[in-house]
């Protein structure tokens, strides 16, 4: 199917006059998205597929909700919103829900708590706390990382010394392999590179290791 019959079948059998060929492609590079229910179910018709199947691993708030197939108002209902409220969070990925509206939400979309955190704004802060726990002293962020993610804080001080372990290990494995840094080799711009590049994927680590050690 060409663009031309893809914006046709969603004119003609779905109601959706404004959607052109032009439209279609652009979400095909990745331009822009659908940006309602409707299209993406739409779209999902005429390419004969679910609409989870063209969402991929959902991120963001509203791409979980239309993983689900659930309207804004379903969601905005569910959690004891007002619509327009909703909508506001939903559009600057900014979610302001207390605790309580937070776990409807959680239920509602299937959320796992990577999931809730990234959904709820928190994995940029949590990040943060994640690269100062690995590169300096862990324990001063037990409490600070407990705040964002709610475990047991056994399991968290093992995983916050584990990421620390990890991090200095690998930078002094990086030295050794490369001569130690001395004498003007690479050795020392690789151990910066290799945590760097660590520290970058932090985040994957610390939940990687929560799984490992709750698995």
């Amino acid at each position: 199917m060409g663009p031309e019959h893809v914006a046709y079948d969603m004119r003609a059998s779905y109601g959706l006059p404004y959607v052109t060929p032009d439209l279609v492609i652009a979400w095909e590079r990745g331009i822009t998205s659908p940006t309602t229910n409707s299209e993406l179910t739409a779209l999902a018709g005429v390419l004969w597929c679910s609409p989870g199947e063209l969402v991929g691993r959902p991120r963001t708030l509203r791409e979980h909700r239309l993983f689900h197939g659930f309207a804004p108002e379903d969601v905005a209902r569910a959690v004891g919103l007002e619509l327009l409220a909703y909508l506001s969070m939903e559009e600057h990925d900014e979610w302001r829900g207390t605790a309580r509206q937070s776990s409807t939400l959680s239920d509602l979309l299937e959320l796992s708590l990577p999931d809730l955190i990234a959904v709820t704004g928190h994995e940029p802060k949590l990040t943060e706390l994640l690269r100062n726990a690995a590169t300096t002293r862990w324990q001063a962020y037990v409490r600070p990382v407990a705040k964002i993610v709610l475990l047991d804080k056994r399991l968290l001080e093992d995983t916050l010394r584990t990421l620390h372990r990890q991090y200095h290990r690998q930078s002094a494995s990086t030295l050794r392999w490369g001569g130690g840094g001395g004498g003007g080799g690479r050795g020392g711009d690789d151990a910066v590179d290799s945590g760097q590049d660590f520290l970058d994927r932090v985040i994957d680590h610390f939940w990687a290791t929560v799984q490992k050690s709750t698995g």
